[in-house]
């Protein structure tokens, strides 16, 4: 395959360019008796959007999700799901003029040499965020499934630039402040602090990047494929697909390497008739297997590449050194739009690990 799809049992493929006529996807391997409408994607596809002008882009696309296969009289019918939105808020011209100066930070330059230059340019095409939209229709869908079976993931913003959340969280704060402010910070004195951070980047024509921290709840124990298809390694995967991540980590990640073993090791203990750890320091993963615990994971978003000030690129038509300055409509920081993507790669990889290990059936009752 060239790259477009991801799972085994449970799989989608994606299609679209962030100027082409549509962005979509195709999702596999949904169990049939799946309660699934339109609407049940338009608060997440809103959602992707901060409403504060300040710190996205001036490029606010009114998403409006078409379901074309794989619904029927308001269920899943087992068959391949489509669903695409269309994109209509595009200005291809931004493009025309630096089409042959690669932006630093970007895929423009190793895209060309890959495809040939026959790769759509505008807007990043294919490696642009916009193709996040598609991992969030398909994460719809996912935490839809994990939804009947009390599991849910919900992530939210702990740093932008240097400013950082160290805020223990529960799932109730979750559910109620994650999109309480415009930034996804569940501390709002801290999303106060990081909204400034954006806002003063941007007056000075630069951009931030930051950390988003996704918690799994009530995921059972034992799910994962080990040596190669580890639930980490998985979940590391998807991840990376979505544009601007640089680093992802489980539980402390690479904080283990500064700790003694009586440090980093989670005791096991009985608590309320299950088993437990003490500590969370594996982040729910142990061997590429859940154990039972939150999966904790965190992923660093580099900052947005497309920048007002002036930067030295290339002229690939002349193979000279020049500047570049790139205007148009660019997000001062990626961070809150990733939020949700975050949400959709960890709830898409898991139900795929999770229909493996046959823990969702390939059949809903009604409920």
């Amino acid at each position: 395959m060239a790259g477009n799809l991801i799972g085994r049992e449970f799989t989608i493929t994606t299609f679209g360019e962030s100027h082409g006529k549509v962005v979509g996807v195709l999702i596999d391997g949904c169990p049939a008796g799946l309660g699934l409408s339109e609407t049940d994607f338009e608060e997440e596809l809103k959602e992707r959007i901060p409403d504060n002008p300040k710190i996205v882009s001036a490029r606010i696309e009114k998403d409006v999700p078409q379901i074309l296969s794989g619904v029927f009289n308001g269920y899943t019918t087992g068959a391949p799901l489509v669903i695409i939105v269309e994109n209509r808020e595009v200005q291809s011209g931004d493009y025309e003029v630096i089409k042959n100066l690669p932006r630093p930070s970007h895929s423009d330059y190793p895209a060309r040499i890959r495809y040939g230059g026959f790769n759509d340019y505008r807007g990043s095409g294919r490696f642009s965020g916009r193709m996040t939209v598609a991992l969030i229709i398909a994460g719809v869908v996912a935490k839809k499934l994990l939804a009947h079976y009390d599991i849910e993931v919900l992530a939210y913003t702990q740093a932008i630039g240097l400013i950082k959340s160290d805020k223990e969280v529960s799932l109730f704060e979750c559910r109620k402040n994650r999109n309480a402010t415009t930034t996804r910070c569940l501390d709002v004195a801290c999303a106060e602090k990081m909204e400034a951070a954006i806002v003063a980047a941007k007056e000075s024509g630069d951009s931030l990047g930051g950390v988003i921290e996704c918690v799994t709840f009530n995921m059972p124990a034992g799910i994962g494929e080990p040596l190669f298809d580890t639930l980490d390694g998985d979940l590391a995967k998807a991840l990376f697909s979505i544009p601007a991540v640089k680093g992802v980590e489980f539980g402390r990640g690479f904080r283990v390497a500064e700790l003694r073993g009586t440090e980093n090791n989670d005791a096991f203990c009985i608590q309320e008739g299950r088993v437990v750890t003490v500590t969370k320091n594996a982040g729910g993963i142990l061997g590429g297997l859940s154990n039972g615990m939150p999966i904790v994971i965190r992923v660093a978003i580099k900052p947005t590449p497309s920048i007002v000030k002036e930067q030295q690129t290339v002229n690939l038509l002349t193979y000279e050194n020049t500047q570049i300055s790139i205007k148009g409509r660019h997000d001062p920081c990626i961070v809150p739009k990733a939020v949700p993507a975050v949400e959709a790669a960890v709830a898409i990889t898991l139900v795929d690990h999770l229909m493996r290990s046959g823990n969702i059936s390939k059949i809903l009752k009604r409920p």
